[in-house]
């Protein structure tokens, strides 16, 4: 059983996630409220505290400035991406890159490794906006989440996993831009975690891959606990 500590997770649906912290914190990671998956109760909130942004594809990125202006959190992203934030006007923007650690809203985040790319389509023309990214999020009370970002497999999952031990996974499986399930797998054996939420999948008919496929694939991992939340489901 995954001891949530007080803290709680909403999927938005797509990558996107709502952290509500043991003590009354609001985080959001790639919250594309506007995505045709975000159920219409979770598009509004009270408050937000601190906006972590993965990469800049607008699935990930197209909801940040509004919320933003609207609720001034501090905003984690890659450097590029935070200059760009600070152009439009966007403040309390937290620049960093892979490997920094940032404190706000009473988590610490650290900036992982993503293999992907990362754009923001800025007046009709493509912005270089940095590398993609992962976060490691530690939660009041200790728990630790993995937010891979989007990805494939890649090696040093295995160095994320004996880092930063994380209890909790939320891994992309939908394939085509991310990994499939057959990687997802993979990268759970990797980062040695025994609680995964799948995300990035059934967005569009292009994104295949399912969590019934994850546990086919992961039938050898002892332990495991998928939990395939719906859009607006929450761990707490």
């Amino acid at each position: 059983m995954l001891e949530m500590r007080g803290n709680k997770i909403t999927w938005l649906g797509h990558a996107g996630f709502k952290f509500t912290t043991a003590t009354g914190k609001v985080v959001l990671i790639d919250p594309w409220i506007n995505g045709p998956t975000c159920p219409e109760n979770c598009k509004t909130f009270d408050r937000v505290d601190l906006i972590l942004a993965t990469h800049g594809h607008s699935d990930h990125f197209s909801d940040i400035i509004p919320l933003a202006l609207k609720h001034k959190p501090a905003i984690g992203a890659i450097f590029e991406t935070g200059m760009w934030l600070g152009s439009k006007n966007v403040e309390h923007v937290l620049p960093m890159s892979k490997g920094g650690t940032q404190q706000a809203a009473d988590v610490a985040f650290t900036m992982v490794n993503a293999n992907h790319s990362n754009s923001i389509v800025d007046d009709g023309k493509v912005i270089y906006a940095g590398e993609p990214a992962g976060y490691i999020v530690r939660l009041p009370g200790g728990l630790v989440v993995y937010h891979a970002g989007d990805t494939n497999l890649f090696g040093d999952m295995r160095l994320i996993g004996e880092m930063y031990r994380p209890q909790l996974a939320l891994l992309p499986i939908g394939d085509v831009y991310t990994m499939g399930p057959h990687e997802a797998a993979h990268a759970i054996r990797l980062l040695g975690v025994r609680h995964v939420i799948p995300m990035h999948y059934g967005t569009f008919p292009l994104l295949t891959g399912t969590p019934a496929a994850l546990k086919a694939e992961t039938g050898d991992v002892a332990g495991l606990e998928i939990h395939a939340l719906k859009p607006g489901e929450s761990l707490e």
